[in-house]
């Protein structure tokens, strides 16, 4: 059994009257397993942030279903979402979503502290995530007096502090210059290396060459993917700005 399924997942928003539907997602089928590291492009508009939403318990689909490990997410009840998300999900999002008024120490603990976990086992979480990542010596700083590049492995590290099942990245090096980007995607495929499930949306062609499998989403439905096989990081690149160019001039089907 894979750790993720989706299958004939669609989504349908309504206006506040019912005069008007938008269909953002059409009949989604991919699974990921379980060590994968899967990026996922496509234009504005073409369904990605939707499909990301809801794959994170932020939302819920019209029909069609999200298991992990056979578990289907539209069964989760509103007031078990946060928890679900904090016992099997890791975030890390474009504007990193730290908050200043906490040390970069507190924000890696803010999803154990919600969780109820005592300090002990905080900190014996922490110290190894933090040498991994390489800002043991920040995390007594604010986020406001470190780097993108720092800021960004500091949510890194508040992503798989809790151990999730999937990393889910929104975008993770929008935010960055190319120096602090390749830090990051070097660090994903560390985090990749020893066995953490990545799942990243992402418009950079660079990015998603550091995946294992790319899959493209336009109109609302996967039409294409590439895997990485045998293939180096700069081999894969070169397939996904061939894959885009054909894609742009129309020369892909469904």
């Amino acid at each position: 059994m894979s750790l993720l399924e989706v299958k004939n997942l669609k989504k349908i928003y309504r206006t506040r009257m019912g005069g008007h539907e938008v269909e953002a997602l059409k009949n989604v089928n991919f699974s990921v397993e379980a060590g994968e590291y899967v990026a996922i492009m496509g234009e504005s508009g073409s369904g990605k942030t939707t499909l990301l939403n809801i794959l994170a318990a932020l939302d819920k689909p019209t029909s069609g279903v999200v298991l992990l490990e056979g578990r289907d997410f539209s069964q989760i009840k509103e007031s078990e979402a946060a928890q679900f998300r904090r016992n099997n999900l890791g975030f890390v999002f474009q504007d990193f979503n730290l908050l200043d008024t906490f040390t970069i120490e507190d924000n890696i603990y803010l999803p154990l502290v919600l969780a109820g976990r005592e300090y002990g086992e905080m900190n014996s979480k922490l110290i190894p995530v933090a040498e991994k990542l390489s800002i043991k010596e920040i995390l007594k700083k604010y986020p406001y007096e470190v780097s993108g590049g720092q800021k960004q492995r500091a949510a890194a590290a508040r992503a798989i502090i809790t151990e999730p099942r999937i990393i889910l990245a929104d975008e993770p090096t929008g935010a960055l210059d190319s120096k602090s980007s390749d830090e990051l995607l070097s660090l994903f495929k560390k985090l990749n290396s020893s066995g953490q499930t990545i799942l990243m949306v992402t418009h950079s062609a660079r990015a998603a060459s550091h995946a294992s499998r790319v899959l493209f989403i336009r109109d609302g439905e996967v039409f294409h993917q590439l895997y990485r096989g045998e293939s180096s990081d700069e081999a894969l690149y070169q397939k996904i700005s061939d894959t885009l160019t054909m894609i742009a001039q129309g020369g892909i089907g469904r």
